[in-house]
């Protein structure tokens, strides 16, 4: 995959909260699981001195630094890895870009169409330079999904004819649960919607191979303030969110992210329907995928569990034997190393910015239903 002379690729991870926690695991296991070039893992980045010095410790990091910019400069980092709040991907992205660096960004790629289209437009100028600008959707990665799409793009499910995406969490659902960045349109971009709203719409285009040509959306904040340091703040983002999207294909799609769903921590449920075919598939249970062979006789059909541990199952030659259940994790190891071979084998990343761009489209005709009452809107 490299020269053996070849120095190690460095990466610097810029934010050490949740998802810095989980693209650390990442670059700490990914050589261990999958044959990849040599990595060093250079310098992890954040504004606290004192809390990145102790995450750079306990995550494995080289070194620690407070301002990305600097980073940036730093011969021995090639990839630049953006864990940030979503205000701050855009500059850092076009930043580092333009630094001639490699990119990996969280989602969503952006606050707004706007941001996400200059940075479109920097992935543009760089990919020509031969840089990687990649797009941190990791549910991509998980070996279920990636058969779900697997069986999809070979026709088992046949004519698309309905999706459903759910993703419920619980986490506001007191309401004096903190006021948080996530809580603030300014920074947040959005709530429910972009934050975990974002996976399902994503999941859907990817699995169907469609993108959403109309919707009909409906926001709500339930808890209008939340406590702050100073006292109750105005909460400026959505707590739940619904849409139905028409695809490409004139299947519909039903979506709902919603923060306020009591007992449920972490699910995404997505459901396809097809003339031939279903499937089914549940984040808390993210090893299953369940299908339904709709071509055999009515007296044998039935949704069969797919436990997706087998060899030539996506991603499965890295790691366990059969039947050796992965994590939510390994997702994101599963994502460094196509990030890898992107760089070293000039294999396509996908999702990549314009795909991010598409995205963030659909997250902001939806808002614009909302505010039109829910009529339709167009995707540009």
């Amino acid at each position: 995959m490299s020269s053996p002379n070849a120095r190690p690729l460095g990466v610097a991870l810029i934010g050490y909260e949740f998802m810095g926690r989980a693209h650390s695991q990442a670059w700490r296991t990914v050589g261990a699981a999958f044959e990849v070039p040599p990595i060093e893992r250079r310098v992890i980045v954040g504004r606290d001195e004192q809390k990145v010095a102790a995450a750079a410790t306990r995550l494995g990091w080289q070194s620690h630094a407070t301002d990305w910019r600097e980073v940036l400069e730093r011969e021995d980092v090639d990839i630049i890895d953006i864990c940030t709040p979503g205000f701050l991907h855009a500059e850092i992205a076009i930043a580092a870009l333009e630094a001639g660096k490699h990119v990996l960004c969280e989602k969503p790629i952006a606050n707004d169409t706007a941001e996400a289209e200059r940075m479109v437009e920097a992935a543009r100028r760089a990919q020509e330079r031969g840089q990687v600008a990649a797009l941190g959707h990791t549910y991509r990665r998980v070996a279920a999904l990636a058969q779900a799409r697997a069986l999809v793009e070979s026709g088992r499910l046949g004519r698309l004819l309905q999706a459903r995406a759910s993703y419920l969490q619980d986490w506001l659902v007191d309401e004096n649960a903190p006021m948080s960045w996530r809580l603030r349109r300014e920074t947040a971009g959005s709530g429910a919607l972009g934050d975990i709203g974002s996976h399902a719409i994503d999941q859907i285009q990817f699995l169907t191979g469609q993108r959403a040509t109309s919707v009909r959306g409906r926001l709500e904040t339930v808890v209008p303030e939340r406590p702050g340091p100073d006292g109750p703040e105005r909460v400026t983002v959505d707590d739940a969110a619904w849409a139905t999207l028409e695809l490409e294909g004139g299947a519909i799609a039903s979506i709902e992210a919603s923060r306020l769903a009591g007992g449920r921590k972490n699910q995404l449920v997505i459901e396809l329907y097809g003339t031939e075919g279903s499937l089914r598939f549940d984040l808390e249970a993210l090893n299953e995928l369940w299908f339904l062979d709709a071509t055999v006789p009515a007296a044998e059909q039935g949704f069969t569990r797919i436990l997706v541990t087998e060899p030539d199952h996506p991603y499965v030659e890295g790691w366990w034997p059969p039947g050796h259940t992965l994590g939510w994790e390994n997702a994101f190891t599963n994502q460094a190393y196509d990030l890898l071979r992107a760089i070293t084998e000039d294999v396509p990343f996908s999702p990549d910015f314009a795909d991010g761009l598409a995205l963030q489209r659909v997250l902001d005709a939806i808002i614009a239903s909302d505010a039109a009452d829910g009529a339709s809107v167009q995707v540009p």
